[in-house]
């Protein structure tokens, strides 16, 4: 696995590059913390509570007003994996999905003890975030795929009949890896998702939806960042349920005036695909960044995955100023996500002038230790 030689980053694309990673990290979790509250809720369940319209605004969840889920816990330790594999690339040591397994062992952390050790300062400064030692109805598969330190891969997944969206839901980082050939892409997300969700409609589905944010970092249109990502899968088995509910929705797109009830056509029975096309038409069809939003999380599913997944899509299109800023000024974990965005997109544009034999920044590997 490896990625393009390095690009030479002029000022304006860094600055680009940067609003389209904060847009996908900001986007995700507001879409996670819109959608939250009303995810075990049916369509009329959510139009008793909020209205004919349904949902039109942030509301308390599992705590205030933009409380976030495990999704958006998991994410941010997404960021901060890809980060520290890159670091670590300078050693040979240099195998993301193992990185990345052992970003996700840290937030399992989060999910047991009271609170940050202080004394481990190999997990670096992410784990040592308070407000993400927190339970947010973690998934179980993501519970149990890493309860243990076995990684999951594609020859022996973890729970290989779970075809969930919450792998997909962690992965729009892997799309913002823009020096990477997009089939590279979708091969660390594939192996990543198998490290929980081992049925390949599961681990397929978040390698498509990270290509296709891949393409909106890379400047693509949405169309053509799902076609691209449609041309991927081909050739890998068991990709049909995956093409097939991207497909659709496409074909959704021309069917008129979005309504709920097409949304919850295509999220069907709640899976990893399903949902995931859910998103793409959302994001499609939505006439700005707040009405996708609400479009995605008004429907009697997995109201959070949609929402996150959506968001992230948004923002990897348009970035960061196209999200609502009132919804942004109530997001939990806003200033945590902002920081650890500019970390990546300072380690992927300038990692050379910080980890090299030749240039060594002591402050950047404390906060990304190569243990």
């Amino acid at each position: 696995m490896g990625a393009t030689a390095g690009a030479v980053w002029g000022r304006t694309e860094q600055q680009d590059f940067r609003s389209r990673v904060r847009g996908t990290l900001l986007g995700a979790a507001v879409g996670d913390a819109l959608g939250s509250p009303v995810g075990r809720l049916s369509l009329e369940e959510i139009r008793e509570a909020y209205g004919a319209g349904g949902l039109q605004d942030l509301v308390p969840g599992h705590g205030p007003r933009g409380t976030v889920s495990h999704l958006t816990q998991l994410t941010l330790f997404s960021v901060d994996g890809l980060i520290r594999a890159q670091v670590r690339r300078d050693t040979g040591a240099w195998h993301p999905p193992t990185d990345v397994h052992r970003a996700y062992r840290r937030w399992i952390a989060t999910q047991k003890d009271w609170g940050p050790d202080e004394r481990r300062a190999e997990d670096g400064w992410l784990a040592r975030e308070e407000w993400l030692y927190a339970r947010r109805d973690p998934a179980r598969a993501c519970l149990l795929g890493l309860g243990d330190t076995t990684m999951g891969t594609l020859d022996a997944p973890k729970n290989p009949a779970e075809r969930g969206v919450e792998a997909a839901a962690r992965s729009a980082p892997f799309g913002l890896l823009v020096g990477w050939e997009p089939q590279l892409v979708v091969q660390l997300a594939v192996e990543c998702a198998t490290q929980t969700h081992g049925h390949p409609t599961a681990y397929l589905a978040a390698g498509a939806y990270a290509v296709i944010v891949h393409g909106l970092a890379r400047g693509e249109s949405l169309d053509a960042a799902v076609q691209r990502a449609l041309a991927l899968l081909a050739a890998r088995p068991g990709h049909e349920p995956v093409a097939e509910a991207l497909r659709r929705a496409l074909g959704a797109v021309r069917q008129g005036v979005p309504t709920p009830g097409r949304v919850e056509d295509l999220a069907g029975d709640g899976t990893a695909e399903t949902l995931v096309s859910v998103a793409v038409y959302c994001a499609l069809v939505g006439e700005d960044t707040r009405h996708g939003l609400r479009l995605a999380v008004n429907h009697g599913g997995a109201s959070a995955a949609t929402g996150a997944l959506t968001g992230g899509l948004l923002g990897a299109l348009h970035g960061e100023t196209a999200l609502p800023p009132a919804w942004l000024t109530e997001l939990e974990g806003r200033p945590t996500m902002l920081v650890l965005a500019d970390d990546f997109a300072m380690e992927m544009t300038q990692g050379p002038a910080l980890h090299t034999p030749a240039h060594s920044a002591p402050g950047w590997l404390a906060r990304y230790p190569r243990a």
